[in-house]
């Protein structure tokens, strides 16, 4: 018989005996190597050509999951939460040892965090199961239709991913998404499920709350606004990003402060004012806006860096560069290394060079330096103020599906469409 993962088997190497599970073997180890739990709890690998033969002692079955029926509250909101993947979506089964994205039902919602039953009625969709860092600008689009086909018959969206690439996904859908009339809420976690200081569990509770009860038809992040679990920060989708690599109060707003802090007891706080409210006209309808161009290139300035980067992207027939240069937007410019020459060939193949700052706070700024004007006025290189490099990406595939010409391209990234380019802010938004 067989051994697959979960089964407790006995290994009859050449010198010893071992009994116990049989697990995943972790990537990190080579593929001869066959790893099983004992019943001290310790993983022991074991070469296979050390091993006479496999017994399977007994085979693992899954426990069966019990069912739970959600009985619909008709006083409270609908909310629809849509799953794409990502950490939020991931346990490990410790009999296998395996870490696999899981889809879960209205009904493990609830399970997992019973205060949502409280919060609002939950309807959940699997639409996908990716990490975020294997998103497309597809899945992008994709998202997108479906939070339009449920949004009409619920009070608010929740859509679950992964952390690494969210403030893109957020970015993307708040150029895309017209006439929003309720919140569409982001929320994911830093730690999966299963571990004891995961995040998962008061992230969503919050990101529901907020989509359930808030008055807001943006797109906008709700995750964890310290290091404990105290409160999630609502922020604008097009200006947040993640922070830290692992801290579970890693995303943060940039160059505004955060919308309102939503607490797990249900309270919202409102932070600013300045964000858009639901709108109750049910004739308005929210559509999908897929004009998008996939050719957009985004390089980040350094020292030493050669210019024929900026040539590869213009042979390989890119429509448009972002570049995350240093400060108020330099790049090199005086060197045997200038980027000039690369930029004004981009320029006269109508490609436009966006400049956003690498700094992340702050603006870019096209008059301070005699280089910055010549980038600005000689080789019409688009500075976006206060824009993240990572939105500017976004938007400039965005504006690159709706104009052709270098004018008018410049006037839509300059134009703010969906609260991307703050202007000038006092400086206790940095790193608040």
């Amino acid at each position: 018989m067989a051994a697959d993962f979960g089964d407790r088997v006995k290994v009859v190497c050449r010198d010893e005996v071992i009994e116990g599970v049989l697990i995943q073997r972790p990537d990190i180890l080579p593929q001869n190597v066959i790893v099983v739990k004992l019943d001290s709890g310790y993983n022991i690998g074991i070469d296979k050509k050390k091993i006479k033969r496999i017994e399977v002692l007994q085979k693992y079955r899954p426990k069966k999951r019990k069912k739970i029926v959600l009985k619909v509250n008709k006083k409270l909101p609908t909310v629809a939460v849509l799953s794409t993947g990502g950490t939020i979506s991931a346990k490990v089964d410790y009999k296998t040892g395996g870490v696999t994205p899981t889809y879960f039902s209205a009904e493990d919602l609830v399970g997992m965090v019973p205060e949502l039953k409280t919060v609002a009625n939950i309807k959940a969709k699997q639409i996908m199961s990716k990490a975020s860092e294997d998103l497309t600008p597809n899945d992008w689009v994709k998202i997108a239709q479906e939070i339009t086909k449920v949004i009409k018959d619920v009070d608010g969206v929740v859509v679950t991913q992964g952390t690494d690439t969210l403030h893109f996904t957020t970015a993307a859908l708040s150029f895309m998404i017209k006439d929003l009339t309720k919140p569409v809420v982001f929320t994911a976690s830093q730690r999966s499920i299963d571990r004891g200081s995961s995040d998962a569990f008061m992230n969503l509770l919050c990101a529901v709350t907020a989509a359930a009860k808030f008055n807001c038809s943006e797109i906008t992040t709700c995750l964890h606004g310290t290091t404990n679990d105290d409160f999630c920060l609502l922020v604008r989708g097009t200006k947040v990003r993640k922070m830290h690599s692992s801290r579970r109060d890693a995303f943060r707003p940039i160059n505004e402060k955060a919308i309102a802090k939503v607490f797990p007891n249900g309270t919202i706080e409102e932070i600013s004012p300045d964000y858009k409210k639901r709108i109750l006209d049910k004739t308005v309808k929210t559509t999908v806006d897929e004009r998008i161009n996939e050719k957009v290139a985004m390089v980040l300035i350094y020292p030493n860096m050669d210019p024929g980067v900026i040539d590869y992207y213009l042979n390989k027939g890119y429509k448009g560069l972002v570049l995350a240069a240093t400060a108020l937007g330099h790049v090199p410019t005086e060197s045997k290394k200038s980027l000039m020459p690369a930029i004004e060939r981009a320029m006269k193949k109508g490609i436009p060079v966006v400049i956003a700052s690498q700094t992340i706070y702050g603006h870019v700024h096209p008059y301070v330096y005699t280089n910055l004007r010549r980038l600005s006025i000689e080789l019409k290189s688009i500075f976006v103020d206060d824009m993240l490099p990572e939105v500017a990406y976004v938007k400039l595939m965005y504006v690159l599906g709706h104009a052709k010409k270098l004018d008018e391209i410049k006037e839509m990234m300059l134009q703010d469409i969906a609260g991307e380019i703050t202007g000038r802010e006092p400086l206790d938004v940095f790193l608040q």
